[in-house]
């Protein structure tokens, strides 16, 4: 609800994780170079009444960069589709306060974003629906949302952020889910390898401001990622999507390096991949 300082927001375990990413990205489109032009977010946080620093602490300018090259990388992906798909439909599930749509669109495409009921009024009241992009309160694994999708100009599904946060017999379904539907589709989703996951069931992952990260039950290494065409016999292929480089050694130089060294490419913290429908 809004007040005499801003829009006050009250979220709180895997919910309140849209306000840190938010937090991140305006951190990082506030520099004198950003990788990530993201002005949306920066007005969401100062519109925003929340504590951000005091939940989360001051931003790691290196972390924040990470979080906005992989932003980036999602960006790059929905406008390839575009490119090729230009009056498609562009599906986001539980995608928070991100501000994607006002990077990439079109002026043509279809967007629907599937949020909880929770963080659906919250985006709806900070990010009004419009004629072309609206939200649906559910949860992305209750399927019917695949009933308010068109395929018939094509469909790109993002799933930023999320299937580390469900249980592995939830991410098979959902992806299979997605495959069985939209053939011809793509899917396009982030993972964390498995020991940043056991790290996090174990309640060892936290800020330096003391804030937890979330328990997430869903780990995969990028060795295995293949695996994931085990969830349905529509998808064709599984490919890792690199993040375009970024400033300073670390993700100018290093991070391209390796992704291409076996021995280390599961260090990563995350990893961004696509997986496509025949």
């Amino acid at each position: 609800m809004a007040d005499g300082n801003g829009w006050s927001v009250k979220l709180s375990g895997v919910p309140e994780t849209l306000l840190w990413n938010l937090f991140m990205r305006a951190y990082e489109a506030r520099r004198p170079r950003p990788v990530l032009e993201d002005p949306k977010a920066v007005e969401l946080v100062d519109r925003i009444d929340y504590p951000f620093e005091e939940t989360f602490g001051a931003p790691s300018p290196l972390r924040a960069q990470g979080q906005a090259l992989r932003v980036r990388t999602f960006d790059d992906a929905v406008r390839a589709f575009l490119g090729e798909h230009p009056d498609g439909t562009v599906v986001t599930l539980a995608e928070g306060l991100e501000t994607q749509y006002w990077r990439v669109d079109n002026g043509r495409a279809r967007w629907l974003c599937v949020e909880l009921p929770e963080t659906a009024e919250v985006r709806r009241a900070l990010l009004p629906d419009e004629e072309r992009r609206r939200t649906l309160a559910q949860s992305a694994l209750d399927l019917s949302w695949r009933d308010e999708v068109d395929p018939a100009r094509g469909v790109l599904i993002t799933a930023q952020g999320l299937l580390m946060y469900l249980r592995p017999a939830e991410v098979k379904e959902l992806i299979a889910g997605c495959a069985e539907r939209f053939r011809g589709g793509a899917l396009v989703f982030d993972a964390v390898p498995r020991w940043f996951s056991a790290r996090t069931m174990r309640g060892e992952m936290r800020t330096a401001h003391g804030y937890r990260v979330p328990p997430m039950p869903w780990g995969m290494n990028a060795g295995e990622l293949d695996k994931v065409r085990t969830a349905h016999p529509a998808i064709n292929e599984v490919r890792e999507l690199p993040p375009p480089r970024g400033r300073g050694l670390y993700y100018g130089a290093l991070t391209p390096l390796l992704r291409r060294l076996p021995a280390v490419r599961n260090v990563r913290p995350t990893m961004t991949a696509i997986a496509r429908f025949d």
